[in-house]
Formats: C-alpha cells, structure tokens, sequence
C-alpha cells in the first residue's frame, strides 16, 4: 500500500521491463543471524514497507512459539536516521510498522519516541526483562541501505538456530494481516510505551560503574573533538561525558546533526580510515584537541585518532584501541579488587580474527580468555553464558573497532568506549603519557602483536566461491596450501568444513557454518592469516597478525615481515588480477 513502491512496479510492469522486475523480485532478502540488511526500494529483495511488515509477521510468530509470558513482556524497537525519499521508505517509518504488527496480536511494545543508539536496545530487553528486540539500523552501510538487527531475551544478538526458525515463519505468514498498513491505531493503544526518558537516565547510571576517575576527569586540560559522522551519536556522547564528569567534547559542526544523506562524507564509516576523519582533524587543530573520538551512524562503534609530537594523526586500529581498553579496564578492576581470588572468575573476550593480545595479557595477568567467532552475537551470547555462571566479563572487542566495556550492555557500544577511552586518556595525561605511549607499553610488557587487515570487493558469489574452492583443493583434490610464496603453512583452521589440522580428530573447536566461508592459516613464522566473506556487504576480508614474546622489539623488522606475509596472501591466495577482485580504496 505504499504509493511510491507500488508506482516504480507498476511503473516497470507497464514498461514490460523484465530485467528490473527480476532484480526487484527474483529473490526475498534472507533474513540471517543479523536479520536483514539491503538497500530501500520496492520488491521482495529491498527493504520497505512490505517486507518489514512480513519480516515482523514471521518474527511474532515465532516468538509467540517460543514465549508463553510475550503478552506480559512484551518487545523493545529502535531505529536510527536513515530515510529514503524516493521509496518512503525511513527508519522511523518501518519501527512504526514493526510495532503496529506486535500490537495487533496483543504484544506489548517499548517503540523509542526518538533516534538512539543501536545499544540502547539490548540494554532495554536486560533492563525491562523484555522478551527481544529490534533495531532498525544499517549502520555504517552507504545511504540508500537500512537494515533490521534482532535481539533475543538475553540482551545479545540472536544466533542459530533462531534466524532459521524465524526465517521459515517469515515465509509462512506473508500475507498483511488486516491491521498491517494503519500504523496509526498505535498512537491510542495502551500496549505502546515509550522507554526513551527512563532508558537515557538508567543506561547512563549505569555506565557509571566503569567510571573510576572522577577527580582527574573533572580537572583535566585534555581537549576532544567527538564526530558522529551525521548519525545518532552526538547527544548521547554529550551526556556521557556529563555522566563522567569531563568537559563537553567538540563536536564537529558539520557533522553533529542527523543527516540521512550523509553529505560529508563519501561512506560513513570511521572504519575505512582518514577520510571520514578530515573535518575532525581540521576543528582538531582549531581548538587544539589531541584527540578525536569517532562513532559511526548508530554510535555501536568506534574509531579513536592521537595528534602526535610530529604533528600527525595516528588513528588507532581496532586492535590496538582493544589492546588499550583492555590493559585499561583490566588495571582499573585490580585497583579495586583487593581480593587475590577474584581473579579466577574474570574473563576477556574477542573474535577468532582480532588480536590475541588479551590472550597474551591473561596468561600473564591470571585472568581468562575466550575467542569466538567473528561478530558480537558470539561475544555477547557467550558473555551471557559466563555471567549467569557468577563469572565477570570486564571487556570483549573485535577488529572492526566495536568494543563491549560495561556489562549492562551485551554487544558493542560506542558510546561507552567513547567515555571510558576519554578517561583513560585524561588519566595517562597526569602521567605525561600519550595513548600512542601507552600502547607502547603495553606491547612491550606483553609482547608485540602487529597485525593487518584489509578487504576485497567482489560483487559476483561464483567467484568467491570458486576462490575458496581452489584454497581447499590447492596441490589436488581435498589439499590445502603448504606454503603462501616463502611463508611455510604449519596449520589450518577451516571453519566452513569444520577441518582444523591442529586439533587431534582434525575437527575444529569453534562452531562451523557452511553458509559462510572462512580459512585461517598459520605460518611457521609465527603469523596467522583469516580469510572470510562478510556477512552484511559484498567484500572478501583478511586479517593477519605476527605475536612477538615480550622482550622482542624488534618492531621495524615485525612490521617488514608482516608486509611481506601480506603481499604473499594477497598474490597467490586471493589472485585479485586472476579473479578481478577491486582492491580497497581509501
């Protein structure tokens, strides 16, 4: 019933265009463990009207299946600024949907008055006890996407088998029931609420907890500049600071207000390097900040830039923010758990392709690591698991600069990293410290960890497959590489089959998933080399790292070695000319 969506069909249907139908129908968007993601348009494959009402039809029955007291509890929707003129489509818009759909059968719903951050709605399900959750977000996606992210009863992101449940009851309730398209009957029901006031004064109480240095932070001269690169985050930011009490960060004028279009930028991702960051590194030198805090679009991530003594910026890697923030929340707990034998109950997470310099914290600090798979939902349901146990999860990151810092919240939160890494640097800085210096330390307490990552785009899936095909078919049918150039293999991990050669039956510990390919090499020199396909954008990503024991700082040599590693990857593994993958741009 939308009148834009129905007019580009009929539009194409009288225009006799089969070839755009096709795009437009030829396959529903599956819904997976990170629910749904696609750009804003009319058809089965686009997100729009239609398919978020089936998308949510299918959800509510499922959970209807799965919880008696749904009528009781009830669920919670947020959703961020993104809108697309040309479909009516909005984020707004489809959390309207969503929360009619729930209302007509009954189903209490906590909908957000306003735009938040996407890790305000897994800390509402543990806050309110709710029975799940969605935000309507696409992150960091360019701006024609929006996306619709699901969150169980235990505050984490929903993992297998639920995506497979709710995706079959998606294809059996496709019909609109009745009440689908009149999302104004929610504005008089007595089942909506609206959680915004008491979740902004609860989320940033509790926050709170991991503040430790109240005194330095409201005295401290250190100055930041706070991007939210045209997102959600500039408010909440602001109010965490507050809450830590540190002076206001600048905000980036430009940048600070909601804006779907994203003008300022060509992707709106602090992710993808310098560029997102140039304004910030302008007002920087303006006001004589030393440090830039970035979020992107739903502020669940986070980028961090240090102005150097040279007068350059160094914008951190997600590993080495997460080799910082955890040194950092790990030395706070100790500060304040005098009792030697708590330590046996605390646990640090990251994902199987981020740095394992937690791992080489823990095994000298006495604490416990855990990796899991790529992504927070593995992060977050394992936290859960170990929290319920009575154990202390104080921190879990992963490469792709998303960081968990306070255990109210189960998946990655920027605007809790923002604060926490605020204070941290107004801390160093009453030692005369950097972050840069710190990090330093850091490695050279626990040993070097350089590590390198990067992507390849590539738009047609016969020729990712075919690429991971020829890795496990390499010398022969079922054979692996045993070298990458003059780089010696001396083990692998292959998670899609389950094959991992370092474990006695050759059966891999981690999960496997045979709907997404990831190999993980390891090299007689000590690197270790993930190759994966994303599962949100079409991209083959590789992450790499060489971990050196403490004492080794040798750093220029590490850091020749992994380049060499790298290129050797990229040439006889990915063969970018052989299969015309485009490289990463800047």
């Amino acid at each position: 019933q939308n009148p834009k969506t129905s007019a580009v069909v009929k539009q194409l249907v009288a225009e006799g265009n089969v070839k755009e139908l096709q795009k437009y129908f030829g396959s529903r968007m599956e819904f997976g463990t990170a629910g749904l993601r696609a750009a804003m348009g009319a058809g089965i494959s686009h997100m729009n009207d239609l398919t978020i009402i089936q998308t949510t039809q299918g959800f509510c029955r499922y959970l209807e299946r799965n919880f008696s007291d749904l009528k009781k509890r009830g669920v919670v929707i947020g959703f961020d600024v993104r809108a697309h003129l040309s479909s009516g489509g909005s984020s707004k818009r489809f959390a309207r949907l969503a929360a009619t759909t729930f209302i007509s059968q009954g189903v209490p719903v906590y909908l957000f008055s306003d735009i938040t951050p996407t890790p305000f709605v897994p800390y509402t399900i543990s806050h309110l006890k709710l029975c799940a959750g969605i935000m309507v977000t696409a992150s960091h996606n360019p701006k024609q996407d929006n996306g619709y992210k699901v969150y169980w009863e235990n505050g984490a992101q929903i993992i297998s088998p639920h995506d497979k449940g709710i995706s079959q009851a998606i294809e059996e309730n496709q019909e609109p029931w009745p009440q689908a398209w009149d999302d104004k009957l929610i504005d008089s029901s007595l089942l909506l609420h609206d959680p915004y006031a008491t979740v902004n004064k609860e989320y940033f109480k509790d926050i709170q907890k991991q503040c430790f240095h109240r005194n330095i932070n409201k005295e401290t001269n250190l100055k930041f500049v706070h991007t939210s690169v045209h997102g959600v985050g500039h408010k909440f930011v602001q109010l965490a600071f507050k809450a830590f009490d540190l002076s206001p960060p600048f905000a980036v004028p430009e940048q600070k207000d909601p804006d779907p279009e994203f003008p300022t930028v060509k992707y709106p991702n602090p992710e993808e390097g310098k560029g997102v960051l140039t304004l910030s590194f302008a007002l920087a030198e303006k006001d004589g900040a030393k440090i830039i805090l970035a979020n992107d679009p739903d502020a669940d991530r986070l980028a961090v830039a240090e102005k150097q003594e040279s007068g350059e910026w160094k914008v951190f890697s997600g590993n080495e923010l997460g080799a910082l923030l955890g040194w950092w929340i790990f030395t706070c707990w100790k500060k304040h758990n005098r009792d030697t034998r708590a330590i046996k109950d605390v646990y640090m997470l990251s994902s199987t392709v981020s740095s394992k310099i937690l791992r080489a914290i823990a095994l000298k600090e006495g604490f416990h690591f855990e990796e899991t798979l790529t992504g927070f939902k593995w992060m977050g349901n394992r936290a859960k698991q170990l929290m319920d146990q009575g154990k202390a999860v104080l921190f879990a990151f992963e490469e792709a600069i998303g960081y968990m810092c306070c255990p109210a919240v189960l998946d990655k939160d920027g605007v809790s990293a923002a604060v926490i890494t605020a204070e941290m640097a107004s801390f160093l800085a009453t030692r005369n410290l950097t972050l840069s210096q710190q990090l330093k330390a850091v490695y050279d307490e626990y040993g070097f960890h350089i590590t390198k990552a990067s992507y390849f785009i590539c738009h047609d899936p016969k020729v990712i497959q075919q690429l991971f095909d020829n890795l496990r078919n390499f010398d022969g049918r079922n054979t692996y590489p045993k070298s990458c150039g003059r780089f010696k293999v001396s083990g692998i991990r292959d998670l899609t089959t389950g094959y991992d050669s370092s474990q006695p039956d050759q059966k891999a510990i981690l999960p496997t998933s045979k709907s997404s390919q990831m190999i993980t090499f390891t090299f007689a020199n000590g690197g270790v080399a993930t190759m994966r396909t994303s599962g949100t954008e079409p991209k083959i990503k590789y992450y790499t790292e060489l971990c050196a024991p403490p004492g080794n700082s040798d750093i220029e040599q590490l850091k020749k070695e992994l380049d060499e590693l790298v290129n050797a990857l990229e040439k006889h593994f990915f063969q970018p000319e052989k299969n015309n993958l485009q490289r990463k741009t800047e």
